[in-house]
């Protein structure tokens, strides 16, 4: 065991349980579950995910969440778009980030990828998006700023990048105590080549310099962090950030400081912090 850990059991992980994680446990504040294959953890966290917003709406008539757009989020939309224990029409939906310049017609557009694996599935009853297109880009972020302020959010659905970003809170931007909620950043090239290697560019120098993005406190401002993040390729960042110290350089590891959060993994990405 790692300091901060614990084997305690953690909810969702006691037995029956459906889908049921293989293995739970805690780093600081962090619940994580890591379940035996994708399939099951984007089961897993949709399940999560669906009854967060069923209570919202229950309890206030509404729901706020934010959603991540990327490969590693496919299978969690679908399995959540597929359930159907939520009233959409009391969602407010909003996205973390999107490219500078970028039109939402755009194959790699993060609004195209929303609409089309979540919103035209289910029809919220609001969809803010962040316009990469828009002709006044410091406007945008005060606009986009403004509504996130309009009330809490109960829910952030996110990932976590190759290299331990949250949104495109890369490190070095990332900003835990950062003023804005919403910002332009230069992206890093590790970054760019990400979004070239899950093949929406065609190379690196296609791929924006800058972007649009929420900020690490405006993530972290939601009642609840599902943070859904399978597959190999993420096994270094879920080590870094569950094993090195809390700091900018892997902005993920904020994460551990969230009481409210719950990281899902599969056996891939986990591969490096459970043993067999």
């Amino acid at each position: 065991m790692k300091e901060g850990e614990t084997d305690a059991i953690q909810p969702g992980c006691e037995p029956g349980s459906v889908p049921r994680p293989v293995r739970c446990f805690r780093v600081d504040a962090l619940e994580v579950r890591v379940y035996g294959d994708p399939g099951a953890l984007a089961a897993g966290a949709a399940v999560e995910a669906a009854s967060v917003l069923r209570q919202a709406v229950e309890a206030r008539g509404w729901a706020r969440v934010i959603f991540a757009c990327a490969a590693s989020q496919i299978r969690f939309l679908e399995a959540l778009s597929g359930r159907g224990e939520v009233d959409w029409s009391r969602v407010e939906v909003f996205h973390m980030d999107e490219y500078l310049g970028l039109s939402a017609a755009h194959p790699a557009s993060f609004r195209r990828f929303l609409r089309e694996r979540l919103v035209e599935k289910v029809r919220p009853g609001r969809v803010q998006e962040l316009r990469g297109d828009a002709p006044e880009p410091l406007k945008e972020v005060r606009r986009y700023e403004a509504l996130l302020k309009e009330a809490p959010v109960d829910l952030c659905c996110l990932g976590i990048g190759e290299n331990g970003h949250l949104a495109f809170n890369d490190p070095g931007v990332a900003d835990f105590e950062d003023p804005d909620l919403v910002k332009l950043v230069a992206l890093e090239e590790s970054s760019r080549r990400q979004q070239v290697g899950e093949g929406w560019f065609p190379h690196v120098e296609a791929v924006p310099r800058y972007a649009y993005t929420l900020t690490i406190p405006a993530l972290c401002s939601a009642r609840r962090l599902l943070a859904v993040v399978p597959e190999r390729r993420k096994a270094e960042a879920v080590a870094r950030a569950l094993t090195g110290p809390i700091h900018p350089a892997c902005p993920a590891s904020i994460l551990r400081r969230h009481g409210g959060a719950t990281l899902f993994l599969d056996l891939e990405s986990a591969a490096l912090v459970v043993s067999d």
